[in-house]
């Protein structure tokens, strides 16, 4: 009988958790392409490997409209909200920009919700990392977009950075660059 429970457990534990890979994977085929400006922080972990440190503009101008703590300490800084949606106008490359905090407005045409999260008092939207592998940290100092994925209720999937001019940054295709480039100024 313990057998039977233990394997019925399990066939449900793996069920929950490929329906969730499933939803992500729709997501990530299915949802509308978004861009965030993003100011990258320290690139590196030694605990966790390489990766960029993510913060958002956008981030910035949601934390600006919303109620601050208002705690015994002067120099908090932290906001005293609930995760909710930002609306953001997406321009003819899909650029996102700040529009206002979702006040149950309708929707303008190239207008889409994002939902943010609030953190230990602070405004977050999907990760606030970027793992890449070993040794392509100077490939991602390029990096000035975050490409998300936003399904119809607003949740953001990061799935690539991109340049100031909107291209993918893609570090294999960087170090044959400069591969290249030394090679010429080996042969000259």
């Amino acid at each position: 009988m313990t057998k039977a429970i233990a394997v019925i457990a399990l066939i449900f534990i793996l069920a929950l958790v490929n329906y969730s890979i499933f939803q992500k994977e729709q997501h990530l085929a299915e949802g509308r392409i978004v861009y965030l400006q993003l100011a990258p922080v320290d690139p590196r972990s030694l605990m966790q490997g390489d990766y960029m440190a993510l913060h958002f503009g956008v981030a910035d101008q949601v934390y600006a409209k919303l109620p601050k703590a208002t705690d015994d300490q002067p120099w908090s800084r932290k906001v005293n909200a609930d995760d909710g949606y930002v609306v953001v106008e997406l321009d003819e490359k899909a650029v996102g920009s700040f529009v206002r905090i979702d006040d149950g407005q309708p929707l303008a045409d190239n207008e889409m919700k994002l939902r943010y999260r609030v953190r230990d008092g602070e405004v977050k939207f999907a990760t606030n990392a970027f793992f890449f592998q070993e040794g392509h940290a100077q490939a991602y100092d390029a990096a000035r977009y975050g490409q998300f994925r936003v399904d119809e209720s607003g949740d953001v999937l990061l799935t690539d950075m991109f340049d100031a001019n909107l291209l993918k940054i893609i570090p294999n295709q960087i170090d044959q660059q400069h591969d290249q480039q030394h090679n010429q100024q080996v042969s000259e």
